[in-house]
């Protein structure tokens, strides 16, 4: 099914408040009830971010070919990892 550009900037939009917390991921799981969500610290992830907001890197998560792999492109993204980052003190 993928991400559409309109949900895109809906989830850009949320994650770019100034209060954005952690739970937000509950939030972000009832508005996009048919996306998978994963909440992960940012260290836990290698890979470069899809996109990149005050307190959170997004990745694409691909799992539509028995294989789960982040991807850069929406059109294949079955989920989404939230990357928490620390705050600097």
């Amino acid at each position: 099914m993928g991400l559409a550009a309109e949900e895109l900037t809906v989830i850009d939009q949320i994650l770019s408040a100034s209060a954005v917390d952690g739970s937000v991921l509950g939030d972000l799981r009832r508005q996009f009830p048919h996306l998978s969500w994963t909440k992960c610290d940012a260290s836990d992830v290698a890979e470069a971010p899809f996109r990149t907001y005050p307190g959170f890197d997004l990745h694409l998560l691909d799992a539509a070919d028995h294989c789960v792999q982040l991807t850069e492109d929406p059109a294949r993204a079955t989920g989404i990892v939230l990357a928490q980052r620390k705050a600097l003190p």
